[in-house]
C-alpha cells in the first residue's frame, strides 16, 4: 500500500517536472521564434482593449516580421503597426508606422495602470504617419477603451507618453485640436546621436510644423540635440537643449533654452526674442491679454514650470519707447494672473495710442480690418472699440514706474518720472496712486475703467499742484520775449462717463473740473489784441511785448452729457478782466465760446467788441461779435459825416474801473474758495 503511494507520488511528481520542462522549453522556442503564431490573437486582444481596429498587416496579408517577446518585458517587432482612428474621426487611421520596435517594462505598464504617465522604454520606426485630434466636446483620439476618459479642459496638457528611446527616421502628423482652433501638420525626424556624457543613447530631433493655432497663421522649426527621456520626477533638471524658431499669427519668436523632454516641454528655461507688429500679436496665441501697441521687439529670459511663466525683459522697444520689467503669469486659476514690475527710461503715449484708441489701425492692428475702426469724417476724438472682452479674461497686478513719459506733442513737457499700479480684477481695470512730476509741479489721482458689461465705465479723480506753465507749454517766443503766460497752476478733476470707445466716454461725461492761477503772468500783447484794443496793441508792438502781472485766473467748468460749461472762466490782470463763458460739446465736438474784455483803463482806439470762438474741434472758426461792432459803425459813420475827426469818438475806450473790479472781486473770492479745498 505505501510502496504504491510513494510510486504514485514520484510519477507526479516527475510528470509535473516534465510538463514544465516542457512548457520552459516551448517558452524557450516561442521566445526564440518570436512567438509569430501570436500575432492574430494579441491583434484581436488588443483591438478589443482599446475598442479600435489593431493590426499588423494589411488586410488580407500575413503579418511577415512580426515578434513579439515577454521575458524581462514586452519586446515587440513588426513591419506594420496601425491602430485605427476612433468611430466618430474621418481619418484613415490614428497612427500608421513601419519597421517597428517597441519595448515595453512591466514595472512602467504597472504604474501605468496606477494611473501615473505611460513609459515607452523604446520605440523604433522607419515612418511613423499620425491623425491625432480634439473635437470641441473633449473627445481625442488618444482616448482609448469603450468608455474613455473625461473630455478634459481645452487648456489642460496633453500627457503624451515618456520615452526611454525614440527613433523615427521619417515622421508625420496631422494634428487638430478644435478646442484651441489648431490645425497643423508636422514632419520630424529622431535619430540617433551622439552618446552622452552619462552613457545614455541621445537623439537629434528635427521638428517643422505649419498651419494655425487659435485660428492664427503658424510655422515652427524646432531643433534638439539631447538625451531622452526626461523621467519627469525633478522638472529643476533642464538636460535638453532646444532651439525654436518660429512664427505665430504676425508674431516671431526666437529660442534658445534648455527643456526635460524636447516633445513635451511642461518646463523650460532659456532666451528668446520676439518682435512683431503689436504687443497683442503675442497675447493672442497665448490667450493673455496684451494691450494694442506700434510695432515692437525684445529679449529676455523665460521659464516655464507647470502652469507659472516667469519672464525677464533686459530691452523692449515698442515704437520709440524703451522698457523693460519683469513678470509672471499664472494660469492655474480658473483666470489666468499676470504680475510684475515694468520700468524704462522712456515711454511715448503714441506708441500704446491703440489702448485709448487713437493710434490708427493700419500702423497698429493690421489684423483688424480697417474700416472697423474708421474714423467719422471731420471728427478729432479717438472712436477705436475697446476690447472688453480681453479686460474679463484676465487679471493683474504690475507696478509701473517710466523715468519718461512723452504727451505724443512738442508743445507740452513729458512727465518725469510717472509711477502707478496697474490692477485688473474681474474686468475692471484701475490705475491707482498715480504720481508723475512735470514742469516743478506734480499729477496725482486715481483712474477706473469697468469693462465688466458690455458698455465701459471710466471714472477719473486727478489733481495737480504747482505746475509751471511757462515749462509745461514749450513755446519759445522770438527776441526773448516774456512767455504768453506763465504761473502755478493748481486744480482738480472729478469725471465719470461710459461708452465702448474714448469718443463715446468723453461724449457723455459728468462731473466737474477747477484750476487756478497763481503767480502768474501774462502776454500785454495778448490781452490788448483779445480785447481789440487797437492803440495799446500797436504800442506793444511797436515798445516790445511784456509781462503783465495776473491778479486773479479761475476756471470752474461743470461737465453734463459730455458738455463743458464755465461756471466761471475769469483772467483778472492789472489793465482788463476777460470772461469766458458759453459751452464745449466733446459729444458733437462743438465750439460755441464768448470772450468778453472788460478794460481798467482809457484806450484811444478800441474796436472792444466780444469774440467768438465756434466751429468744431477739427475746424474752429473765430469772429467778432457782430452787434456791438455794428454799433460802433453806424455811430463812426453818421459822425463822420458832421466832421471826418469825430468819426474816432465811438472808438474810443474809457474803461470801467468798477465793472472790472467788481469782477476781480469775484473772480478773488473764486480762487480763495478753490485754495480753500486744497
Amino acid at each position: 500500500m505505501n510502496t504504491t503511494v510513494i510510486r504514485s507520488g514520484r510519477k507526479w511528481r516527475v510528470g509535473l517536472v516534465a510538463v514544465l520542462l516542457c512548457a520552459a522549453g516551448g517558452v524557450a522556442v516561442g521566445e526564440w521564434l518570436g512567438w509569430p503564431f501570436l500575432a492574430a490573437p494579441l491583434q484581436n486582444f488588443l483591438s478589443d482593449k482599446l475598442d479600435r481596429k489593431v493590426r499588423f498587416a494589411d488586410d488580407g496579408q500575413p503579418a511577415t516580421g512580426f515578434t513579439v517577446r515577454f521575458v524581462g518585458g514586452i519586446r515587440l517587432e513588426t513591419k506594420l503597426l496601425e491602430i485605427a482612428a476612433p468611430a466618430w474621426s474621418t481619418t484613415p487611421h490614428m497612427l500608421r508606422a513601419e519597421d517597428v520596435a517597441l519595448e515595453l517594462r512591466y514595472t512602467d505598464l504597472w504604474r501605468a495602470y496606477q494611473g501615473e504617465p505611460v513609459r515607452i522604454q523604446s520605440l523604433v520606426a522607419r515612418t511613423l504617419d499620425g491623425n491625432i485630434e480634439r473635437m470641441a466636446d473633449g473627445r481625442a483620439s488618444w482616448q482609448f477603451g469603450a468608455s474613455p476618459a473625461p473630455a478634459t479642459q481645452p487648456d489642460t496638457p496633453t500627457r503624451l507618453p515618456q520615452f526611454g528611446t525614440l527613433q523615427v527616421t521619417d515622421g508625420l502628423v496631422h494634428y487638430v485640436d478644435a478646442p484651441l482652433s489648431a490645425n497643423m501638420d508636422a514632419t520630424l525626424s529622431l535619430v540617433p546621436g551622439t552618446v552622452s556624457a552619462d552613457g545614455r543613447p541621445a537623439s537629434v530631433v528635427k521638428i517643422e510644423a505649419n498651419g494655425h493655432y487659435r485660428k492664427l497663421p503658424l510655422k515652427i522649426l524646432l531643433a534638439s540635440s539631447a538625451v531622452l527621456p526626461s523621467e519627469g520626477s525633478n522638472p529643476s533638471v533642464l538636460p535638453v537643449a532646444v532651439a525654436i524658431n518660429a512664427t505665430v499669427g504676425r508674431a516671431h519668436l526666437d529660442f534658445k533654452g534648455t527643456a526635460p523632454d524636447a516633445l513635451q516641454p511642461q518646463n523650460f528655461s532659456g532666451r528668446f526674442s520676439l518682435k512683431g507688429p503689436s504687443l497683442a500679436a503675442v497675447g493672442d496665441p497665448l490667450g493673455v491679454t496684451l494691450p494694442t501697441t506700434a510695432a515692437f521687439r525684445t529679449d529676455g529670459t523665460l521659464a516655464k514650470t507647470g502652469s507659472s511663466w516667469k519672464v525677464v525683459v533686459n530691452d523692449a522697444t515698442v515704437g520709440a519707447s524703451r522698457l523693460n520689467g519683469a513678470f509672471s503669469y499664472e494660469s492655474a486659476g480658473k483666470v489666468p494672473v499676470l504680475s510684475g514690475k515694468l520700468g524704462g527710461s522712456r515711454l511715448l503715449l503714441a506708441d500704446l495710442g491703440p489702448v485709448v484708441g487713437t493710434t490708427s489701425t493700419e500702423t497698429a492692428d493690421a489684423a483688424v480690418p480697417v474700416a472697423n475702426h474708421a474714423k467719422a469724417k471731420g471728427r478729432v476724438l479717438p472712436d477705436r472699440p475697446f476690447d472688453l472682452a480681453a479686460l474679463r479674461a484676465m487679471d493683474a497686478n504690475v507696478l509701473v514706474n517710466i523715468a519718461e513719459v512723452n504727451l505724443n506733442t512738442s508743445y507740452l513737457e513729458p512727465l518725469q518720472p510717472l509711477s502707478v499700479h496697474l490692477q485688473l480684477v474681474g474686468g475692471v481695470l484701475s490705475l491707482r496712486d498715480l504720481v508723475a512730476r512735470t514742469a516743478q509741479g506734480q499729477l496725482r489721482g486715481d483712474l477706473a475703467l469697468d469693462g465688466r458689461a458690455e458698455t465701459a465705465l471710466w471714472t477719473a479723480d486727478l489733481r495737480w499742484d504747482a505746475v509751471r506753465l511757462e515749462r509745461w507749454l514749450k513755446i519759445t517766443r522770438a527776441d526773448g520775449a516774456p512767455p504768453y503766460v506763465s504761473g502755478q497752476l493748481f486744480g482738480e478733476a472729478k469725471l465719470a462717463g461710459q461708452g465702448r470707445s474714448t469718443a463715446e466716454i468723453l461724449a457723455s461725461l459728468q462731473g466737474t473740473a477747477r484750476t487756478t492761477l497763481r503767480n502768474g503772468t501774462v502776454s500785454h500783447l495778448g490781452v490788448e489784441l483779445a480785447g481789440l484794443d487797437i492803440a495799446e496793441g500797436l504800442g506793444m508792438l511797436v515798445k516790445g511785448d511784456d509781462a503783465l502781472p495776473v491778479q486773479c485766473a479761475v476756471a470752474d467748468l461743470v461737465a453734463k452729457d459730455g458738455n463743458f460749461r464755465p461756471k466761471v472762466m475769469v483772467v483778472d490782470t492789472a489793465d482788463s478782466a476777460v470772461w469766458i463763458d458759453g459751452s464745449l460739446s466733446l459729444a458733437t465736438e462743438a465750439l460755441d465760446l464768448r470772450a468778453v474784455v472788460a478794460p481798467k483803463d482809457f484806450s484811444p482806439l478800441s474796436v472792444r467788441t466780444p469774440i467768438k470762438v465756434q466751429g468744431t474741434f477739427s475746424k474752429p472758426e473765430v469772429s467778432l461779435e457782430k452787434a456791438p461792432l455794428a454799433k460802433k459803425a453806424a455811430a463812426s459813420l453818421l459822425l463822420a459825416l458832421v466832421n471826418p475827426l469825430a468819426a474816432v469818438i465811438p472808438w474810443v475806450d474809457l474803461g470801467d474801473a468798477d465793472a472790472a473790479k467788481r469782477g476781480a472781486a469775484g473772480c478773488a473770492a473764486l480762487t480763495q474758495r478753490s485754495a480753500g479745498k486744497k
